[in-house]
């Protein structure tokens, strides 16, 4: 539980970043609906906005050298860090060669869940199709960005973050199979001139 604790604990300065970019870019984003004709009721709003706030802590999570750099950073205790030594130490690219703990690997699976499931239930015609697609993309970038970091490429982190990915995506397909009144309060609506914002 300690070590949860710690990852969320390095996530937080992404959180509240993320949280600030959902902020600022709310107005741009209603009126480009607006000018669709579209609506965003509050419950969409709430999942969007813990979604900013979840992207902006994934990415201090696994973007930077280690997942603490950027508490660290703001506290002065770090400095800039960019590393292209020492590739061919830091790439696994043989699947399940070098499985580490329960933990990590359900970690792996776990910490990928809410992109797929925000996905499903935020944007319409999200298929399995671009689950499939969304889910190597954003681990395939995250890995290869890792090399530049000093951290390491791992297929088995791909594999995992991917599984996460889409079983975020059959979670929210399930919701909006057996929940359909809960789950239609997630994507935009044609614009109701009789409700007010």
């Amino acid at each position: 539980m300690a070590r949860i604790a710690r990852y969320i604990s390095y996530m937080l300065p992404g959180l509240g970043a993320g949280a600030l970019a959902y902020l600022l870019l709310l107005r741009p984003r209603r009126r480009r609906l607006d000018a669709r004709g579209l609506s965003s009721g509050t419950i969409r709003e709430g999942a969007m906005a813990l979604f900013w706030a979840y992207c902006g802590g994934m990415a201090v999570l696994t973007l930077v050298p280690q997942p603490g750099y950027v508490t660290a950073a703001l506290m002065g205790h770090t400095a800039p860090y960019f590393d292209v030594s020492g590739l061919s130490r830091r790439v696994s690219l043989i699947p399940f060669s070098q499985l580490d703990s329960l933990f990590n690997i359900l970690g792996n699976i776990v910490m990928f869940l809410p992109f797929g499931f925000f996905a499903a239930l935020l944007w319409r015609g999200f298929g399995w199709r671009r689950a499939v697609l969304l889910s190597f993309a954003v681990t395939a970038f995250i890995e290869c960005w890792q090399l530049f970091v000093g951290r390491c490429f791992d297929v088995d982190d791909m594999i995992f973050n991917a599984l996460g990915v889409f079983g975020g995506f059959l979670l929210g397909a399930a919701i909006r199979l057996l929940l359909p009144r809960f789950s239609q309060q997630f994507p935009v609506h044609p614009f109701d001139p009789s409700q007010t914002r």
